[in-house]
């Protein structure tokens, strides 16, 4: 049985952003109600105007933290590896409409998650951009014509969406009929450097001397394939949330293999960039950023200008608070290995997120996505106590 947890009394936070302020988390005792408990769940779920994510990430008074859980669509799931057994290649998986709208929804008809994301890839735009590129199984992505001259690069063509990726926006379409507001529609994107270190490694890297290579010794021309992701990404989320995405992730994936300086030269404009270019077009869009391994760059992070920073879990979440300041609504951050903990191990860590998170802007969420092998029921106990717990 859970037990009830103790009030949490959060630091004092100073604000990072030039921004109107967002109230401090509220320091109401949490409490969570024991596994199994029936709850009024009507009452903490979305409504006919917003869903309950949103209205957390706005810093609306809200029950309970909503809860989704990144790759929570995808191989730890019996029905999801049925699936690939018809269809083996991810990018028939990921490029199909009633796929994609069948992959997306299979978390949601088992566990009822708060957040919906669409099944896709970052990368999904390569092809758009006149970059090729496979998946391929047990090596992962692989770009066929890596980009690492000037000329290369100045081949790489602006992505038009609705050209390119129609299956995306039809299928966002989908889920918003199917899911209505009982949760959010969740799109997303790569962000530009992270994008352009698959383009320029050739795929997955452990040591980024290429990209770092063309960044320390050919600055210009990295510039340049940045901005042509930067406008292309913004052009993307744009495109996500006029066909039904109510909020969008940034994937920063390997933003964090730079330095604090370099940081601040190869990705933090272009973050900026692309937020104020949606937000001009589509202020309230909640826009959240996630780059893995970030604790180095924690303060940086909100100058973005995004609304919610999605933190792993090497980052302690009240310390991950103060550091962000109180303008800001964070989202995490469970390590992914306590799925495979007995179920009292992960009761007490979730209760311990949510106490640390504070009672208001908080979306609860793993620090990375889901493993392959996490078993279901762990996963489906996960969301019941979630979803249990009351401020």
């Amino acid at each position: 049985m859970a037990t009830a947890c103790p009030p949490l009394s959060l630091p004092s936070t100073t604000s990072l952003l030039r921004r109107s302020p967002r109230a401090a988390p509220s320091r109401r005792p949490v409490r969570c109600s024991a596994v199994g408990e029936a709850v009024a769940e009507a009452a903490v779920a979305g409504t006919a105007e917003e869903p309950l994510l949103v209205s957390a990430i706005r810093g609306k008074k809200v029950d309970r933290p909503p809860v989704w859980l990144m790759r929570q669509a995808g191989r730890y799931m019996k029905s999801y590896q049925n699936l690939c057994e018809r269809y083996p290649l991810f990018r028939e998986r990921s490029e199909n409409v009633d796929l994609v709208v069948e992959i997306s929804l299979q978390p949601w008809k088992v566990f009822k998650p708060d957040g919906v994301i669409l099944f896709s890839d970052i990368l999904t735009p390569l092809p758009g951009m006149n970059i090729p590129f496979d998946i391929v199984k047990g090596k992962g992505p692989v770009i066929y014509d890596p980009l690492r001259t000037a000329a290369a690069v100045n081949e790489v063509r602006e992505f038009v969406p609705g050209e390119w990726v129609p299956y995306v926006g039809q299928a966002l379409n989908i889920l918003r009929q199917e899911v209505k507001n009982e949760a959010a529609v969740l799109g997303f994107v790569g962000a530009p450097f992270t994008l352009a270190s698959y383009c320029v490694e050739g795929g997955s890297s452990k040591n980024f001397s290429k990209i770092k290579k063309m960044a320390f010794a050919e600055p210009e021309i990295l510039h340049t394939l940045l901005q042509k992701f930067t406008t292309s990404m913004a052009n993307y989320i744009k495109y996500q949330a006029d066909n039904g995405a109510q909020a969008v992730q940034i994937f920063d994936s390997w933003a964090t293999e730079l330095s604090p300086v370099d940081f601040e030269e190869f990705s933090l404009p272009y973050l900026k960039q692309i937020v104020d270019s949606v937000k001009e077009t589509h202020p309230d869009l909640p826009l959240i950023l996630y780059a893995s391994g970030s604790g180095g760059l924690l303060e940086r992070l909100p100058l973005t200008g995004v609304d919610v920073v999605s933190l792993d879990w090497t980052v302690d979440m009240a310390e991950g608070r103060k550091r962000l300041g109180s303008n800001i609504a964070v989202q995490g951050n469970v390590d992914p290995g306590v799925l495979f903990g007995s179920k009292e191990f992960i009761t007490k860590r979730i209760h311990d997120t949510v106490q640390k998170a504070g009672n208001e802007g908080h979306v609860l969420n793993l620090g990375h996505g889901i493993k392959v092998g996490t078993p279901e029921e762990n996963v489906a106990h996960f969301f019941e106590v979630a979803k249990g717990i009351r401020y």
